[in-house]
């Protein structure tokens, strides 16, 4: 006869599911960190979060917004929740040394081949997310309404939440009435995150050609150099934050890539630039890129630029607000069955996601009204090393510690694997228990 809420509290049946679904979360963490994969080439990945999926007993559908997985609990008649994850890997050698490390290559589509890592652990999550289905799973005779559970694909180049939702994400499986999605980060293992409102940047990357006249290093006269101008756009962007934005408002602008040229003596036809921009608010991000466009614009008037420059969008994302109503909702759930212990106060991250398309009615292309998001952070570093750890505070400690996208960086320990499917689980009962 099953246990009811009476009979033991909602607490230790949820560590009970969660403790039950271990072994296959572990299991399955080590394999896809083993065969990590580009973004939308996430062939084999998806195919075993599918699986996985399937072998737990969800309706589930492959290939939503091209490697996309989907898989659906209907208990009857209640709220709808998305829980969310990321499937793809970065181009990135790595260096942790675990037993289980890629040593993968891929080639890329400019055809070059490179090494493969999950080094932002989006293995991590698809594990904890099959791991928190199997709770609700487990769990159904204390809950109503429906879980839709969502592996995305290419989150690293922000194209794999517009993808699913333009193949009918929303119109195919249901409009959620909350989307929740959580994402490891170098806290203390066994520890939750959450901050309201406010929580990680916009972001877009411009590529910038600025065309010249090359010629001969002897005859700079006869030629127009790409390659001054291009300096004197670097100077200038600067000036956009100094001069243009508020005080009060937290913008970035970086040239991080800036080529041209073959030789010392010979003055190049073009200048290729790569510019990158942060912020917090979506009005002034786009702003900000108006101000590089006139800038880079300008510039190459003044210096003779026998043609316009070129601009090309390589990947853009909205900022990430938690509604904070939900949050709140989220984090009273979370102390309940993680204990307050458990929890801290996440400061606000310039790093930056394209989870925020799923509630932005606007941005997502879903019509009607926005939908309220909350994403967490869970811990990812291990109770030892973060006593030997300096620092007083979180964001203190977690600056000198590697951090995703490091190629040292690994957050799949065991504390952290029970954590993510618990958080997940915790915050879909918040809508979903009876």
């Amino acid at each position: 006869m099953s246990q009811t809420i009476a009979e033991d509290s909602l607490k230790t049946l949820l560590d009970k599911a969660s403790e039950a679904q271990h072994e296959r979360v572990a299991a399955l963490y080590q394999d896809l960190h083993a065969h990590p994969e580009l973004p939308f080439h996430e062939h084999r990945t998806s195919t075993q979060v599918a699986d996985a999926m399937e072998a737990l007993g969800l309706e589930v559908t492959r290939g939503v917004g091209g490697t996309g997985v989907v898989a659906v609990i209907k208990n009857g008649d209640g709220p709808c929740v998305m829980m969310r994850s990321d499937l793809d890997a970065l181009p990135i050698k790595e260096e942790t040394g675990l037993e289980y490390a890629s040593t993968r290559k891929e080639e890329t589509e400019d055809g070059r081949q490179v090494p493969v890592m999950h080094a932002c652990g989006h293995d991590l999550h698809s594990s904890c997310l099959v791991g928190a289905a199997g709770v609700m799973m487990s769990l159904r005779e204390h809950w109503q309404g429906t879980a839709i559970f969502i592996a995305q694909p290419a989150e690293e180049i922000f194209g794999g939440a517009q993808a699913m939702l333009a193949d009918g994400l929303y119109e195919r499986f249901g409009r959620p009435d909350v989307v929740l999605g959580q994402h490891n980060m170098p806290a203390l293992a066994g520890t939750v995150g959450h901050i309201e409102g406010s929580a990680m940047a916009a972001a877009s990357t411009l590529a910038v050609t600025v065309h010249g006249a090359g010629g001969h290093g002897s005859m700079p006269a006869q030629t127009v150099d790409p390659v001054v101008i291009a300096a004197h756009i670097v100077t200038r962007l600067q000036t956009i934050v100094s001069r243009e934005m508020p005080p009060t408002e937290t913008v970035v602008v970086t040239v991080g890539k800036l080529q041209a040229g073959t030789q010392g003596n010979i003055i190049p036809h073009s200048a290729e630039m790569e510019i990158n921009i942060r912020t917090f608010d979506d009005d002034i991000h786009a702003k900000v890129v108006e101000a590089i466009k006139r800038i880079v614009n300008a510039e190459c008037e003044a210096g003779r630029s026998p043609r316009p420059p070129e601009f090309k969008v390589l990947s853009e994302t909205i900022s990430l607000y938690n509604d904070p109503a939900s949050t709140a909702r989220v984090r009273a759930r979370h102390a309940e069955l993680l204990g307050e212990e458990a929890l801290y106060d996440m400061f606000r991250l310039g790093g930056s996601e394209d989870f925020p398309y799923y509630g932005d009615a606007a941005a997502g292309g879903f019509g009607g009204d926005d939908i309220p998001c909350v994403y967490w952070f869970v811990g990812a570093t291990p109770a030892e090393r973060w006593a030997q750890t300096p620092g007083t505070s979180v964001s203190e400690k977690m600056s000198q510690l590697e951090m995703p996208h490091s190629p040292y960086y690994f957050p799949g320990n065991p504390v952290t694997m029970r954590t993510g499917v618990k958080a997940l689980a915790a915050g879909a009962l918040a809508w979903l228990s009876r």
